[in-house]
């Protein structure tokens, strides 16, 4: 089979483009793996498979699995992240270059905090919650929704107006 001269060098361009192309393509792509770094501002730590040390309220037969789902919870309800209650370690140093926690520590006085208002709000549900007909719990979330510091409830005044009949003076003592 014959082809025409006027082909070959029409075929030869195109290969040659292309070629160029896939070498350009080439030089421009990441000669490295992607980062595995987290998300700014969410720590460097995987202690979802860590056993659980330090735990003084908390039951002791919990998971690092089931750990995790609790502060993931607690979180959420007071709008924080981890280091809020645990310390970061200098002598670990995470892929990142910053320090991971020490989830073990102590040292910050939120931590103690919060297992206060966990043991707080676990003798509300056992004592006084329980006694009331209802399926209602009281968690971190009632209070905190969402605030490090619960906001203060306010309620409308439209709520109490003409619900209670307005207050008299107390009578008079007799004399």
């Amino acid at each position: 089979m014959k082809t025409s001269s006027l082909l070959q060098p029409a075929s030869l361009a195109a290969l040659l483009t292309a070629a160029l192309f896939a070498v350009a393509t080439i030089a421009q792509a990441p000669q490295t793996a992607p980062s595995q770094h987290p998300p700014a501002g969410h720590e460097d730590h995987d202690h979802r498979h860590l056993t659980p040390t330090n735990l003084k309220v908390l039951p002791k037969t919990l998971t690092g699995e089931q750990v995790h789902e609790i502060m993931e919870g607690w979180e959420a309800a007071l709008g924080v992240h981890c280091s809020t209650c645990h310390a970061p370690d200098p002598n670990n140093i995470g892929p990142n270059g910053r320090p991971r926690l020490n989830f073990a520590d102590d040292s910050k006085p939120e931590k103690s905090t919060a297992r206060l208002m966990y043991k707080m709000t676990e003798e509300i549900n056992s004592n006084y919650i329980s006694m009331v007909d209802s399926d209602a719990k009281v968690a971190c979330g009632t209070c905190h929704r969402g605030h490090l510091q619960p906001e203060p409830f306010v309620a409308p005044k439209e709520e109490h107006e003409g619900s209670h009949p307005p207050q008299s003076a107390p009578p008079a003592a007799p004399k």
